[in-house]
């Protein structure tokens, strides 16, 4: 076991020594590029994957995890140990992200072929190779992207799991802006890397006060979560000056680390930065919602789940506040995305949502189902996200198809001619955008993989009873929720499954069925093999891995599966030393579960599966009204931001800028250096008069006596008698002054 286990750490140095070799060697030939990336997450798959399923398969693992050292960065008083750590959790973030990777990776190599966003005459000789032409830089790019990545799932520190967490910030501002070309993925990658700034600068306080406050002080996860030291915390007091409240330092660092979830989870109020991500290439996206970027944020509280579970028994308001931040995320986003047209940015939405269940799952202590669902859900929306892709593939060569053919025959590049604009009560269509679900329509008979393949993860998504991964994992949650007797999370959590139901079928309707919208939906072709095999491969974890976590009691199939995820984090349980509630079975949350997803998916289907006619309004804004465009608008959460936030935040450092540059700080900083200057010229001038002075005059003393004695070494003996009688008289002379003076 220990072999495997111990060599934990080497799982992100392929991916990292893929990004090297691109970056400063294989940069001009983008094919070995490809090649390269690909081998990088392959080989983290082969070394990840034996260490998983070594984890999985050994007894009461969770009673032994591994923690192994590396080397020590010293400090001066004391040192980081930086190492790795093999624990039940992370085994099975090994095992989805290790492969996701891959598949992300093998579908990027085909779906960057393919640019877009570009017009030919921009960049000739790359649309004649067929490739991007920075399709080396991506390939890097996201081989520091994959490195991040792992590196976070085996950090034994909280530091060095920052590090990494740091890394895939920067690789995501990287990636998001990738066609810098488009002034949206300019504004985009800014937005997100200024936004998850934020709750990373708190989260960062937070490690810094529990880094000060530990006994002994350490940010290594078996050190900080000991029992004896959250209990220490727990009892030591701050008092909060602007809300003159006295609550633990354990409570008070759970809440600022949780920020760092918050930003990098999307939840609200920062999750303005995740839809507009999509403005980057597709396989990012996926990687960003699917692997282990967002979800980032809520291993991090998995991680450090002994932390908040102790700060909830010494303060019950942090977990109310985590599960109120994800029940009301998962709602918020959820009706945002019913009223979106971009196949994309409903995902985005969707996976604002999904990570609400998350969050709302920790926050009322169900660790297991958050975890199930944290995997299950990264399966699925990969799905999703790369079938997206595809789709946009597949409509996009429709548009140039349907434009190089056309009845003239001579306008080979019209798709990047001005696009027409139509103007609808329900958004400002672009007849040409293919990322428009209005423009699709129709796309089971011309792209039929890709079709089935994300019906498979729409199903999941929307929890379809007992064949998805998801109905599980979600169902899971709501059992948790109704047994704890937590009402308000479960109805909330309730409605937002319903509501994830609805706007699913609603995708998969418009896109999908009906009759074709646009000639680049009459046009489509299904995407290539590099494309559509990933989407095969993933297809069955969204159905079968829900499998795993059937609960022993349900209901008919209750048994005839073991649920191995509950037996297998049981002994990991035991030894952080936290309680987890197993929830009984009970009737009325699984009647909720299959009724909001059958009821969500039957009203979607009536509703949109006959599609859109030809300059047809969105049927639910007849209905809504103008609710509808509050939610088509994201609640103008954008408009608030861009009226409050950032005029103030522009307005505060306008206003620091003029107090460094006009009115205090450097006047302060000039006057002290004019005094500086002043005293320079005193000192220089008590130098030269009497420094220089007692100087000069005593060398001019002392050659004027030199002059006076060079007259009494001339040679003569007379001159020499002379001083010599001189001599003898005034020391005769002096002798006989004491007598003279008595005398006198």
């Amino acid at each position: 076991m220990e072999g495997f286990l111990n060599i934990a750490w080497l799982v992100p140095v392929p991916p990292f020594l893929a990004f090297v070799a691109i970056l400063l060697f294989l940069n001009p030939n983008k094919t070995v590029s490809a090649l390269t990336a690909i081998i990088g997450a392959v080989l983290s798959l082969i070394i990840a994957w034996p260490i998983a399923f070594t984890a999985f398969t050994t007894e009461h693992f969770g009673e032994h995890p591994v923690y192994g050292e590396l080397f020590h960065i010293p400090t001066g008083v004391t040192s980081f140990m930086v190492g790795f750590q093999v624990d039940p959790a992370n085994a099975l973030m090994l095992f989805m992200s290790s492969f996701l990777l891959v598949m992300i990776f093998i579908y990027a190599s085909g779906y960057m072929t393919f640019p877009a966003h570009l017009a030919p005459e921009m960049y000739p000789v790359s649309y004649q190779q067929g490739r991007d032409p920075r399709y080396s830089r991506f390939m890097a790019y996201i081989s520091l992207f994959a490195t991040g990545m792992l590196g976070l799932i085996v950090s034994n520190s909280l530091l060095t799991f920052f590090i990494f967490w740091e890394i895939m910030g920067l690789c995501s501002y990287l990636l998001i802006g990738f066609w810098y070309e488009k002034p949206a993925a300019r504004s985009a990658n800014i937005k997100a890397f200024m936004t998850t700034r934020v709750g990373d600068t708190i989260m960062l306080v937070g490690m810094i006060l529990l880094y000060i406050k530990s006994e002994p002080s350490s940010l290594q996860f078996n050190e900080i979560l000991q029992i004896g030291n959250l209990q220490s915390l727990a009892e030591q007091m701050v008092t909060i000056p602007l809300l003159d409240i006295t609550v633990p330092w354990l409570a008070l660092i759970a809440v600022l680390i949780f920020f760092g979830t918050v930003g990098k989870s999307a939840q609200f109020p920062l999750h303005v930065w995740l839809p507009d991500a999509m403005e980057g290439p597709t396989p990012v996206s996926a990687m960003i919602h699917a692997a282990t970027m967002v979800s980032a944020g809520v291993f991090l509280v998995v991680r450090l789940f002994p932390l908040f579970a102790a700060a909830g028994e010494a303060a019950p308001g942090v977990l109310r506040f985590v599960a109120f931040t994800g029940a009301f995320t998962a709602i918020f986003a959820a009706t945002i995305a019913v009223a979106q047209w971009d196949i994309k940015r409903v995902l985005a939405y969707s996976t604002i949502s999904q990570l609400g269940f998350m969050v709302a799952a920790l926050g009322i202590g169900a660790y297991g189902p958050a975890l199930f669902h944290l995997i299950t859900h990264a399966f699925f929306k990969a799905l999703l996200f790369l079938g997206s892709g595809s789709v946009i593939h597949g409509v996009e060569h429709g548009f140039h198809h349907a434009h190089a053919h056309d009845a003239h025959g001579h306008d080979e590049h019209a798709a990047h001619a001005p696009v027409a604009l139509l103007n609808r009560r329900d958004g400002v269509l672009d007849v040409n955008d293919p990322q428009d679900m209005r423009n699709m329509g129709g796309l089971l008979g011309r792209m039929p993989i890709t079709a089935w393949t994300f019906i498979i993860g729409g199903l999941s998504l929307s929890g379809f009873p007992f064949i998805t991964a998801g109905f599980w994992s979600k169902d899971e949650i709501l059992a948790s929720a109704w047994f704890g007797q937590n009402t308000w999370v479960f109805w909330t959590l309730a409605v937002a499954a319903f509501l994830t139901a609805f706007y699913t079928a609603r995708q998969i309707s418009l896109t999908f069925l009906g009759r074709p919208r646009s000639e680049g939906a009459a046009h489509a072709p299904e995407s290539v093999a590099s494309m559509t095999w990933p989407l095969i491969l993933i297809s069955p974890f969204a159905i079968a891995l829900g499998w795993a976590g059937i609960p022993e009691h349900f209901p008919v199939i209750g048994g005839i599966i073991p649920n191995w995820l509950e037996h297998y984090l049981e002994p990991y349980v035991t030894y952080q030393g936290f309680h987890v509630a197993h929830p009984e079975f009970n009737m009325m949350p699984l009647l909720v579960s299959l009724g909001v997803a059958l009821g969500g998916l039957l009203i979607g289907f009536v509703v949109y599966g006959r599609g859109l006619r030809e300059g047809q309004v969105d049927p639910l804004r007849n209905v809504m009204g103008p609710l509808w465009m509050v939610f088509h608008r994201k609640y103008y959460v954008d408009e608030l931001y861009n009226a409050t936030i950032i005029p103030f935040t522009l307005g505060l450092s306008k206003f620091l800028y003029l107090f460094d540059d006009k009115w205090v700080i450097d006047p302060i900083v000039d006057g002290i250096g004019s005094l500086a200057v002043w005293f320079s010229k005193l000192m220089a001038t008590i130098d030269r008069v009497v420094v220089d002075g007692t100087v000069n005059g005593t060398g001019w003393l002392a050659d004027r006596m030199g002059r006076m004695l060079r007259q009494t070494q001339d040679g003569h003996v007379q001159v020499y008698l002379m001083v010599a009688v001189v001599t003898v008289t005034v020391w005769l002379l002096l002798k006989a002054m004491p007598i003279l003076l008595t005398l006198v």
